[in-house]
């Protein structure tokens, strides 16, 4: 159970008999807030009034490096609960400044995808901190994943390969299928292929094919595990019951409104890890919607009065208790921000522990098919793809 640890070092002074300072230090910790251990301190202050007290607030999330927040993997591998979404993340200056901020505030996991356009943005980034020392590539979780354009067996290793070297790495810690349609290639840069208005699928989709191609991705040592992104059930099983490398990891949509719990008991007894996107319910996509002729609005999740609640009684922002909501349930969350100061927030979430009426309470948020916010409508006729996932949503 993650705990709160506050250090005080304390010089206590008497020149009369030391020729300098002698330090003590004193270890409080604690599963409630900083209030607790501030009040602490006040009373040891009233004993040792000559004492100078200096606080360094401690979470758990300081030690991501060492994979302490981490899911583990059927095979071993470890993944970090809290990772740095990127989607729509094309501003080069603005994800350059989040990245180093997050690698900073201890971010050791970094969700991209070929379709976001941007993985040769994080291989710039990660190249500086590896150059300087200050990390190793063993350090990093790195996921990236096969674009509806690759979908077919012969172009797997040519988008892997893409990605690998855009990222400037060797391998790849998590390589997901994207979506389990498949898009007509056109070209190696293209990545919404359209005609007349309308998404260009490819409606031979063969995944089965495809995921035979990626197990030889595993084999050759680009891919240390592989996994699956907004598959439904059967979908999964389809994988599952075929593959010498099975999936390790399942990332969809989840959050307060939309828990999928019975996909998400699905994977468990596969033994499936989950990771969460749009854990807040994605409400900064509005502009790239509205550039594809989509609908968007925000579901107002970060506005809920019962999220809120909780959040003021923890002193904690309406995000930081949502990312609590799921990873306490071991749930991996990959929110994205470029925001510095969220980005912080967004990690900062392992001092606290929701208690059983709380999660309760937010369970009770669920609303079923209706709490969607992803249905891929942005590919326009996607609904009549022979493996589109959400059929019977």
């Amino acid at each position: 159970m993650p705990t709160l640890t506050h250090v005080c070092t304390c010089p206590l002074i008497h020149p009369s008999m030391y020729k300098r300072p002698m330090l003590k230090v004193f270890q409080i910790t604690s599963r409630s807030n900083i209030a607790f251990t501030t009040n602490v301190l006040k009373s040891l202050n009233l004993r040792f009034d000559n004492l100078k007290i200096k606080i360094e607030h401690k979470t758990t999330s300081n030690y991501i490096p060492k994979m302490a927040n981490a899911v583990t993997f059927q095979n071993g591998q470890k993944m970090p609960l809290v990772g740095l979404g990127t989607y729509l993340s094309s501003n080069e200056q603005e994800l350059e400044t989040a990245l180093n901020t997050a690698l900073e505030a201890g971010y050791r996991h970094i969700d991209t995808a070929f379709m976001y356009a941007n993985e040769h943005v994080i291989g710039r980034v990660l190249k500086q901190w590896f150059d300087s020392g200050k990390l190793k590539r063993e350090d990093l979780f790195i996921v990236t994943k096969l674009p509806p354009v690759g979908m077919t067996p012969e172009k797997v290793s040519l988008f892997l390969k893409k990605s690998l070297e855009s990222l400037q790495l060797t391998y790849l810690d998590l390589y997901l299928v994207h979506v389990p349609f498949g898009l007509q290639f056109v070209d190696e840069e293209t990545r919404f292929p359209m005609k007349d208005g309308k998404a260009m699928f490819d409606n031979a989709t063969d995944l089965v094919a495809v995921w035979k191609a990626l197990e030889n991705e595993v084999d050759a040592g680009r891919v240390k595990s592989l996994g699956i992104s907004n598959f439904n059930t059967e979908q999964v099983k389809r994988i599952v019951n075929i593959a010498r490398h099975k999936p390790m990891n399942h990332q969809y949509e989840t959050h307060a409104y939309f828990q999928q719990k019975e996909l998400r008991e699905a994977n468990k007894k596969l033994g499936i890890t989950v990771c969460a996107y749009a854990p807040f319910g994605s409400p900064g996509r509005k502009t790239f919607y509205d550039s594809k002729g989509v609908s968007f609005e925000s579901n107002g999740l970060l506005d809920d009065p019962i999220v809120k609640k909780i959040a003021e009684k923890y002193g904690k922002t309406s995000a930081q208790i949502l990312l609590r909501f799921l990873t306490q349930q071991g749930v991996v969350c990959i929110p994205k921000s470029v925001t510095p100061a969220r980005i912080k927030q967004n990690i900062d979430i392992f001092d606290i522990e929701l208690t059983p009426d709380e999660i309760k309470e937010l369970e009770a948020l669920e609303k079923g098919a209706a709490g969607r916010t992803f249905d891929f409508n942005v590919f326009t006729g996607v609904q009549s793809h022979p493996e589109y996932p959400f059929k019977s949503a």
